[in-house]
């Protein structure tokens, strides 16, 4: 069993930064990838960005690619995302969630643990 709770999010400007954090605990932190998703009124959770152990990364587009980072710190079981130059697009509430796969999946399904989220709004 893992144990994810997210913080970080909030009301900000377009154009302004914002990290989110997860903090892992339970199970070995290590035996998982864990990923962000993000779910927008009347629409179906999104894959944002994936990290493997050894911080191999994945990201959902070119777009997040240039203004998100994910990182983790496999000594204090925590997973960040830094969200740059946002946009109203982004708002959404986010998720941190973690996988047993043996890769970084896109799927939602594939994802066994999940925190409770966090509200993110970019006002234009």
């Amino acid at each position: 069993q893992v144990h994810l709770v997210e913080s970080g999010g909030g009301l900000v400007q377009a154009g302004d930064s914002l990290r989110l954090s997860c903090a892992a605990s339970g199970h070995t932190f290590s035996d998982y990838r864990l990923a962000w998703f993000r779910q927008a009124p009347g629409k179906e959770r999104e894959f944002v960005a994936g990290i493997g152990w050894i911080g191999t990364k994945r990201y959902s587009s070119d777009s997040v690619l240039r203004r998100f980072n994910i990182s983790r710190d496999n000594a204090k079981n925590t997973v960040d995302l830094q969200m740059n130059s946002l946009k109203s697009e982004d708002t959404a509430v986010y998720y941190c969630a973690a996988s047993d796969r043996a890769y970084i999946s896109t799927r939602s399904a594939e994802y066994k643990y999940w925190g409770q989220g966090t509200q993110v709004t970019v006002s234009s």
